[in-house]
């Protein structure tokens, strides 16, 4: 019986399915493409829910490279450790992992060869956190409990002021009658421990003062602590004196470990406010950690949702930690992780692994990452023609003077890749005397010498604890990137020889 209602069910959808088909058939020719525009709105908006969703269970960098992991195996990824040798198939689609913050997923033909270059998609994962410091106790105030922290980038500005701040990111935990040490991730969501207050103004000019970060930008975690007598087991643990006992206690309860098991932490407070859409008609999307968590779950999405891969393809998608501090770390994009599969790569399908140089003579790179929205509030500050607005598409990131990878040639490629893929793109430029951000991209371009395009989703309030992005930008970016994937050799060779 239960069968035989299943297939009702499926019939009747059938019929509404057709039924609406009708309806829209006999629409007047402008009702017809006011449907199809909202259809393509709202299919465009659902990649900005799920990010939603992503980022608010992904809070830290180690929990963002962790979820892909575990995506990218469910997807029948193959994860390959960089301690071991590598030994391929014929074809196949793998990853790695390094530091438990930076990433690399690719998929590679079954004919491929160096001289069919490798395509890329670069980008970043880390994003502005204030960090727990290796000693982070801090001797009480009346009674309040302090923690001791560092701005990681450009965090513990002003905007991180009165903001409910979770607690999340790896412990290394020494396993209970063990000499072994293993990570554990631990997150602290929807529970905010800290906070940062300021100053009321009925206090006069000491409210309006810079903040002396070491002293006024300071957590409160706490008050009383009355729980802060130690046994002596705690007293003998590790990180006993180091931090606060309460904060231990407390890590240790996430971690599901004894405080005396823990070795090591490396931990953010961020801030713990779920994201959502907003606007009258769902413009934007308000969340924290755009930067940039926004092109990573673009680029991982359109990798993801990609086909198996055509006999000569090698396709690539990198999460690079520590772009916001200078990229100089072995996580980092300096720290050679994409000519190092490659390299592997090679050797493992018995080529010389001196010929990286033809592969990548023979590659284009996407370095993803997030460019300005155009703020109404300050046009005066952005160059004419290179305004980027929510909802039309990633900004092309422009500079003469080698803060982002593009050129003209890229510039081309960016516009036969767009029109492939059907998604709109738009120019960024500063004006003559502003200060250029910079990307991995020129990174990436100098140390392989592959031809390197910089893009990505603009947002507003860049660095905020918060920022805003067009809703509708995120789907068009999936859209861009899976192109990409699909037809960017044959982008390519239109322009051999450039």
């Amino acid at each position: 019986m239960s069968e035989l209602k299943e297939q009702v069910m499926a019939t009747q959808e059938a019929l509404r399915a057709i039924q609406a088909s009708l309806a829209q058939l006999q629409m007047a020719p402008g009702a017809r493409d006011a449907v199809g525009a909202a259809e393509e709105e709202d299919g465009l908006e659902k990649w900005a829910r799920r990010f939603l969703d992503f980022t608010y269970q992904n809070p830290t960098t180690y929990h963002v490279v962790a979820h892909y992991a575990e995506r990218l195996e469910a997807a029948g990824f193959k994860r390959l450790e960089e301690r071991d040798e590598w030994e391929l198939p014929a074809e196949g689609r793998f990853y790695t992992v390094r530091n438990g913050t930076s990433l690399a997923a690719f998929v590679v033909g079954r004919d491929w060869k160096a001289t069919d270059g490798v395509g890329v998609i670069a980008t970043h994962c880390d994003s502005l956190a204030a960090k727990v410091r290796p000693v982070s106790v801090r001797a009480p105030v009346d009674g309040y409990e302090l923690l001791g922290v560092a701005p990681y980038a450009g965090a513990l500005s002003p905007v991180w002021l009165d903001r409910d701040l979770g607690l999340g990111g790896r412990v290394l935990v020494r396993e209970a009658g063990s000499d072994r040490v293993r990570g554990r991730l631990i997150d602290s969501t929807p529970h905010p421990v800290a906070r940062i207050s300021t100053l009321a103004p009925h206090f006069g000019a000491a409210a309006t003062q810079p903040l002396d970060l070491e002293k006024q930008m300071v957590p409160v975690i706490g008050y009383g602590g009355a729980d802060a007598e130690p046994t002596d087991a705690e007293r003998a643990a590790p990180l006993f004196g180091k931090h606060p006992l309460p904060l231990l206690r407390y890590v240790a309860r996430l971690a599901d470990v004894e405080v005396a098991q823990l070795v090591q932490m490396d931990l953010d407070l961020f801030d713990v406010q779920r994201g959502t859409l907003g606007g009258l008609r769902n413009d934007f999307l308000f969340a924290p950690r755009l930067d940039d968590r926004l092109c990573s779950f673009a680029a991982m999405e359109a990798l993801l949702a990609a086909p198996a891969p055509a006999p000569a393809a090698f396709d690539a998608v990198l999460f690079f930690d520590n772009e916001e501090i200078g990229s100089r770390t072995r996580q980092g994009a300096c720290g050679g992780l994409l000519g190092a599969v490659t390299a592997r790569v090679l050797r493992a399908r018995g080529a010389d692994p001196a010929a990286l140089p033809t592969v990548f003579a023979n590659s284009l790179v996407l370095s993803a990452d997030v460019s300005h929205l155009l703020n109404p509030m300050f046009g005066d500050q952005y160059l004419d023609g290179h305004k980027p607005v929510p909802n039309a598409g990633m900004a092309l990131a422009l500079d003469p003077n080698g803060h982002m990878a593009t050129d003209s040639v890229g510039t081309a490629f960016a516009h036969d890749l767009a029109a492939a893929a059907d998604a709109p793109i738009q120019y960024f430029h500063v004006r003559n005397g502003a200060r250029s951000g910079g990307t991995i991209g020129p990174i990436l371009s100098s140390a392989t010498g592959a031809r390197t395009i910089d893009l990505g989703i603009p947002q507003l309030s860049m660095h905020s604890i918060r920022a805003a992005a067009g809703s509708r930008d995120l789907g068009h970016a999936i859209r861009f990137f899976a192109g990409f994937l699909a037809d960017w050799r044959a982008v390519y060779d239109r322009f051999r020889g450039l």
